[in-house]
């Protein structure tokens, strides 16, 4: 008998082990390129272009970090980055959960073919709209504007569907009840709905400020001036020097970009991570 007990905690424990080992393995490949960059900001550019990489650094040294600010605008082009993403953040809080609120709690014709429509767009990748997104602002005279880097991505079908599977494990009792007591529709989502939706609008709210704060491709093309760069795009065009590329000051630069995500992240992981959880459970 007791060999007959102890076989199976045997085998939950190898089992355990086997899952802790793949988890370990998990988090060393996807931390392992960020902790190299943020100690490799630290070396001499000769030490970053040595063949074998190494980890450590054998001399430590800000030149990377001083080259950064000293060479680049980096108050402006922050500035253009934290406006554009915190933009493009609230415009997606408010109107992906306007749209997905009529998507899950509103009646009206047409609502399941503008669902599948919500749907067919999330199937088209972004680089097939990118040309006629690009012409239609462009005819519009929003080139190297601010709207121009920002109207483009105010909504986008993700966001409507994560709101939209959300906000159906809202009780549909709690609408009733506001709308017997008097309250209009948008009173309803304002006071009602929209207090409810904090773990799903944090989860949005820091994927579509991650997505708007790394976008390189259309700040690089729809700003044609260094006033309107965003850091990506200075950091990817002032990193080439006369004969090469300066990776000291890319790494540098990789750096400063990540901390307001990590910022962002820590501010609001407790709600990401519920909202995460819960999205599509009703």
């Amino acid at each position: 008998m007791a060999t007959m007990n102890t076989a199976p905690r045997t085998r939950d424990r190898v089992a355990k082990t086997v899952l802790y080992a793949v988890l370990v393995l998990g988090l060393l490949a996807v931390a392992g390129p960020f902790v190299w960059m943020a100690i490799s900001s630290l070396k001499p550019e000769r030490e970053i272009r040595d063949v074998p990489p190494t980890w450590w650094p054998e001399t430590v040294t800000l030149d990377n970090f001083r080259g950064l600010f000293s060479r680049l605008d980096f108050p402006l082009y922050f500035f253009n980055s934290a406006l554009v993403a915190a933009l493009v953040m609230v415009g997606n809080l408010l109107f992906c959960s306007l749209v997905g609120y009529a998507l899950a709690k509103l009646r009206y014709p047409g609502k399941r073919a503008l669902f599948l429509a919500v749907l067919g767009m999330l199937m088209v990748p972004g680089m097939v709209t990118f040309v006629p997104q690009f012409v239609l602002v462009s005819n519009m005279g929003l080139t190297n504007t601010y709207a121009g880097l920002i109207l483009p991505f105010l909504v986008g079908p993700f966001g409507v569907f994560l709101m939209r599977q959300f906000l159906q494990s809202i009780p549909d009792e709690l609408i009733e009840a506001a709308r017997v007591d008097g309250a209009g529709e948008f009173r309803i989502f304002w006071r009602v709905v929209l207090p409810l939706c904090r773990p799903a609008l944090a989860a949005l709210g820091i994927l579509t400020f991650l997505a708007s704060w790394n976008n390189f491709l259309w700040p690089l093309v729809v700003a044609t001036t260094e006033d309107k760069y965003t850091l990506p795009v200075a950091l990817a065009l002032y990193s080439v020097g006369e004969n090469e590329r300066n990776y000291g000051l890319l790494l540098a630069g990789a750096v400063v970009v990540v901390l307001p995500v990590l910022v962002v992240f820590v501010l609001l992981q407790r709600h990401f991570l519920r909202g995460i959880a819960t999205t599509g459970i009703k």
